[in-house]
């Protein structure tokens, strides 16, 4: 693959994650509940899910039918509000030294695949922009750059959460009363972004 491409893309991919936003504001609560790596493999595999849709030429067909990128929207903005609503309503208390364990792991594995699957901002970034930094006429197939491009912005986003998730744990978890208030303003966060997805799609929908 063309080196200048694989910068490239990387770069955008790159701001993408250190942007902060709803996979902050989870990775941080799962965080003060020691749900590091569960939380962290769940928004992985809603990236996964994108990248294989891309490389497998669905993410074209989808990205034909605006009412079901409208619909994913929705969906993702109202999920995301849910979970800040709980998320405020219930901050995590989390001390040093003990464990404050919220839910399963599965649970928090798959409340991730719902924040990052149903997060309208990861099928713009796959679907639409992933595509232009692929090279038609290279040696390697244009399935396989995309797959592989995928990989690498999956990568980046596992770090990057990881270190989050743990920086919440070292920081927060030794001071309950930052802890909670660093979680109440993640949650808001949730509701805020979500509120402000539905505000977009109810702009967009009007004549």
């Amino acid at each position: 693959m063309d080196a200048a491409l694989v910068g490239g893309f990387w770069v955008v991919a790159a701001a993408f994650v250190l942007t902060p936003g709803a996979d902050w504001a989870y990775m941080i609560t799962a965080g003060l509940h020691r749900r590091v790596l569960p939380a962290d493999a769940g928004l992985l595999l809603g990236h996964l899910a994108y990248v294989v849709a891309v490389a497998a030429g669905i993410g074209a067909v989808v990205a034909r039918y605006s009412a079901l990128l409208t619909g994913i929207t929705v969906v993702g903005a109202a999920y995301l509000m849910w979970l800040g609503l709980g998320t405020v309503r219930n901050p995590a208390t989390a001390h040093a030294g003990t464990d404050a364990l919220d839910g399963t792991a599965g649970a928090w594995l798959a409340r991730g695949f719902g924040v990052s699957g149903l997060n309208p901002k990861v099928p713009v970034l796959l679907l639409a922009l992933l595509p232009q930094f692929t090279d038609a006429g290279g040696p390697w197939p244009v399935g396989v750059q995309l797959a592989t491009l995928g990989l690498l912005h999956v990568a980046t986003c596992g770090i990057v959460y990881a270190a989050v998730g743990a920086g919440a744990h070292r920081v927060l978890t030794a001071r309950p009363t930052a802890a909670r208030v660093v979680s109440r303003v993640s949650g808001t966060l949730m509701i805020v972004v979500g509120a402000v997805l539905l505000a977009e799609q109810l702009l967009h929908a009007r004549p």
